[in-house]
């Protein structure tokens, strides 16, 4: 709950941005109703038809009695799932107008067109003709992106085989190196051995601030000095990892620029070298991917997956973007597992992807 409350605050600019495009939408030709109006009145139960009189007594000549208070208005499932608000809500009927003006929300929002589409029909699934309020679409949204995430939300897997070899891609800037300094120290306060491979040896930046993490995690960092081979580092981690008895070896790469064919092959170098090691390796593939690059980042997931085998993805920087819809597109059109999301610098910053706790943080639906 602790983290949601993180992720709520902090994607902001996301929920923001789709909370004003649906108040402007259901503004525009939407008109207030009762607050007792709901998407789905059919669920209130009927009221008790009063008793019918015993045919043997006779009427009682006494002071009529004062009237029944009527049976008060059940609200359906989207109130009560929401809250109910006093007062007059503003409502607007969900037809196809509306459906257009939703899809254009959401494809802004960097869901993409396709995903966009199938979001929007499904949530007019059997809806449409009644009156919607802005609350009752945000459910209506989080409930069908949780819908798509679900399958894709797993967390990194750990497997018997030491080490377990990791291999971080991502283009330059996504936070490639934070995140395995973060999961490192995360694995680390989990009782595993964890070592660490600077495989970006053509930048003493990225080696340094692994070197601080290493050091607040008390994991060690294998370096080599600038300009070396990544792919003998990482094959030197390999012996070393080995030798210790590792649980974990994370290796680091250069940023790879997806339209620079020499550096994807330097990537693919480090592979052929590792598995001379251990054929299987490496064990996972992690794709950092910055959600602040928005459709940007569905490009990356494809040249990636051709050249690296990725087998996860971690989305960084949700906090600083109104882009965060993009991480649905990725889930619609990839099915990649999506291990963790960071909104953040700290080590806590980062956490297990939940799939409602996103659909809500992003749909700005109260916790």
């Amino acid at each position: 709950m602790a983290f949601f409350k993180k992720l709520r605050d902090r994607m902001f600019k996301s929920s923001s941005k789709l909370e004003e495009g649906l108040e402007a939408i259901v503004d525009e030709g939407g008109e207030e109703t009762p607050p007792e109006a709901d998407i789905a009145p059919e669920t209130a139960p009927e009221p008790a038809a009063p008793a019918a009189p015993d045919p043997v007594s006779e009427p009682a000549p006494a002071v009529e009695p004062a009237p029944a208070a009527e049976p008060a208005p059940q609200p359906g499932l989207i109130s009560r799932v929401l809250g109910r608000r006093d007062g007059p809500v503003k409502r607007r009927v969900l037809d196809d107008d509306m459906l257009e003006s939703l899809e254009e929300l959401l494809i802004t929002a960097d869901m993409g067109v396709d995903t966009a589409l199938r979001v929007t029909a499904n949530m007019a699934e059997g809806r449409l003709g009644r009156r919607v309020s802005v609350d009752e679409i945000k459910g209506l949204l989080a409930a069908e992106i949780a819908r798509i995430m679900e399958p894709v939300a797993k967390p990194l897997p750990l497997y018997p085989k030491r080490p377990q070899v990791v291999l971080v891609v991502g283009v330059n800037g996504s936070g490639k190196t934070t995140t395995i300094g973060k999961l490192a120290s995360q694995f680390k306060a989990a009782g595993k051995n964890v070592v660490i491979a600077a495989g970006d040896t053509f930048r003493a930046a990225a080696v340094e601030q692994l070197q601080v993490w290493g050091d607040r995690a008390g994991v060690p960092v294998l370096t080599a000095p600038e300009g070396t081979d990544p792919a003998s580092l990482a094959f030197d981690a390999m012996t070393r990892a080995q030798d210790d008895g590792a649980d974990l070896l994370m290796i680091d790469t250069a940023g790879r620029l997806q339209n620079r064919a020499d550096l994807m092959e330097e990537l693919s170098k480090i592979v052929r070298v590792i598995r001379k090691k251990d054929p299987d390796a490496p064990h996972n593939t992690l794709l950092v991917l910055d959600a602040t690059t928005g459709q940007n980042a569905m490009n990356q997931v494809e040249i990636f997956q051709k050249l690296a085998d990725v087998s996860g993805l971690v989305m960084t920087k949700l906090d600083g973007t109104a882009k965060g819809g993009v991480l649905v597109a990725l889930a619609d059109k990839f099915g990649l597992p999506i291990h963790a999301i960071g909104v953040g610098e700290q080590i806590d910053d980062l956490a297990p992807f939940d799939p409602e706790d996103f659909a809500k943080a992003l749909a700005g639906v109260d916790g």
